[in-house]
């Protein structure tokens, strides 16, 4: 029978528990284990802390009550329009823009400008692109022409580092303890 507290001992953890102290504290006061001072509250019918935060109600049932519903409707047909209407709001103003990137200026620049001089209302991305449509044609013809100029620099880029940059390399590539 010694499994059985002493009525000092049993005592004590019913009083403590009705303070409202947790089973760690009451362990820590009584030296009687958690599990053993949790069986004597609840058989003594003192509601016993469980886990997580003090004050904090039940948890929330998973399936709601019969006859309430979380779904939501489902989603009426809307048909989607070919393209953004924003697509076409630089398109009046092609000529300031291709005027302004003549300039050098950047997009961000020229959608100010639009903003402030000309009550322009789209968004900056719809000038982005509008710019980048109307600089891919320069861009290719850039690239290309770069291209075609791109073996000269190469040669020049290696004429110009002198006649004993050969000489290193060889003598870099040879084993060591060679002294050729």
């Amino acid at each position: 029978m010694s499994n059985v507290l002493t009525d000092e001992k049993q005592q004590q953890v019913l009083a403590l528990g009705r303070l409202g102290w947790t089973l760690r504290k009451i362990e820590q006061a009584t030296s009687v284990r958690r599990e053993t001072a949790s069986g004597y509250l609840k058989a003594a019918g003192i509601a016993v802390r469980g886990r997580g935060r003090p004050g904090v109600g039940p948890p929330k049932p998973a399936i709601p009550p019969p006859g309430v519903s979380t779904d939501l409707p489902p989603p009426a047909a809307v048909p989607r329009p070919g393209r953004a209407p924003s697509a076409r709001a630089c398109e009046p103003y092609r000529e300031l823009i291709v005027g302004a990137i003549d300039l050098g200026r950047n997009a961000v620049a020229i959608w100010q400008d639009l903003v402030e001089d000309h009550g322009f209302t789209a968004r900056y991305a719809s000038v982005r692109r509008f710019v980048a449509k109307l600089r891919g044609r320069t861009a290719r013809l850039r690239r290309a022409w770069s291209s075609r100029r791109l073996p000269a620099r190469k040669a020049r880029s290696i004429t110009a580092r002198g006649p004993w940059s050969a000489t290193r390399a060889r003598a870099s590539t040879a084993g060591p303890g060679c002294s050729c």
